[in-house]
Formats: structure tokens, sequence, C-alpha cells
């Protein structure tokens, strides 16, 4: 489980236009809350943030000088267009308890080569303990035949982790190459069959537009 300690300051104005100059000094605007506490409004140093939240459900130990919080980030906000932080919400957890967290799945093993393989969900949802959370959880697709999937149960949970996913929530699946490369020519042909008839519909109409010239 990975633990980033990070030095936070507290922040007393709000607003678009605060927002705004705290984004221009390098920070991100950020709130603190859970466990009944009052909402902490700070800011982090953004650079830092950033590369510690590339780690899937990164444990933060937050310095705000006076105290100190052990944090996940709950919500993270980007901008559309340039992908920099706007926001994060981060909530309060205790060392021992046991949390609710998705945790990405990675597959290992060969599958059947005639197939495609489809992650139909990337994670999982489990029960753990707050300081025990995998980067990641490891589905074996070794042999596995085109057409056939891979469950949720079928996920290696390590000792300590419940799996709160419904059981049967397909993670991967592997489809028939040959279907799906025949999807392209049928709706080729139907699309010139198509356009056929509009074409003779053409050529019939540009007759009648010359008679009524004619006349």
């Amino acid at each position: 489980m990975a633990e980033v300690s990070i030095t936070g300051a507290l922040r007393n104005e709000f607003g678009k236009g605060a927002s705004r100059r705290i984004r221009r000094d390098g920070q991100v605007p950020a709130v603190i809350y859970g466990h009944g506490e009052k909402p902490t409004h700070i800011s982090l140093p953004a650079r830092e943030v950033g590369v510690a939240i590339k780690t899937s459900n990164v444990l933060l130990n937050i310095d705000l000088g006076e105290k100190q919080e052990l944090v996940l980030p709950k919500s993270i906000v980007r901008n559309p267009l340039k992908g920099t932080l706007e926001h994060i919400d981060l909530i309060i957890v205790r060392r021992g308890e046991r949390v609710v967290v998705n945790v990405p799945v990675h597959t290992t093993g060969k599958h059947d080569p005639e197939g495609i393989l489809e992650h139909v969900h990337n994670t999982i949802e489990v029960e753990v303990d707050v300081t025990s959370i995998p980067q990641f959880l490891e589905l074996d697709i070794t042999g596995l035949m085109a057409g056939d999937s891979k469950l949720a149960e079928d996920v290696v949970l390590p000792a300590g982790i419940t799996l709160k996913s419904d059981p049967k929530m397909v993670v991967a699946h592997v489809s028939v190459r040959a279907a799906i490369e025949e999807v392209a020519p049928v709706a080729a042909a139907a699309e010139g069959e198509a356009a056929a008839p509009a074409e003779g519909e053409a050529a019939a109409a540009a007759p009648a537009e010359g008679e009524a010239k004619a006349k």
C-alpha cells in the first residue's frame, strides 16, 4: 500500500476567484472531511499531489502543521481541456479501519489466440484494511477460450480482502474474432444495397425534371 506525506496549508478564501489564484500559485484546492469532523479547506502542491494520485487508492498523510490527517482521495476534478487538477475531495481514514474501495484488475496468462480479450470491468469493489489496499489484483486468463468469460469471483484476493462486487460480474471476456470481423463486410453490403435504390431514384428523377423544363 502506497503512503505519501504531503504538506498542506489551511485556506480561508473561497469561491472561483480564490480557487483560480490558488491554482496560479501551483497549488490545488482541496477539502478534507469524514469521521464526523467539520470539513477542512486546504491547498496542496499540485505537482506533488499529481504524482501521488497516479497510484490507485494512494494513502495521503496530510501535514497541516498543528495536526496531521490520514486521507484517501475520494473525488478528483480535472480541467476537461488541459487535464490539470482543479479540486480534490479527501476522506479521513483511521489506521486499522476497513474501507470499501475499487481496485484495478490486471490479467495474467495467455488466452485463446483466435479470440479477442475484452476488459469488461477494469476494477472490482473490495473491503480491506485501509493500510493494506493493494495497487492491483490479478486475474488469471490462461487457456480462456473464445466465447468464455472470467468473473469477479475468479479474481485472486489476498488474505484479509473481501469481495463486495457481484461475484458473477463479468470482468474479462474473450470474443470470437470471426464474429467481429464479419460485422464490417455485412455493414458494407447493407450500405451498398441502400445506396443502389437512391441512385436509381435520382436517375428516374432526371427525365422528369427535363420534361418540366421543356414545357
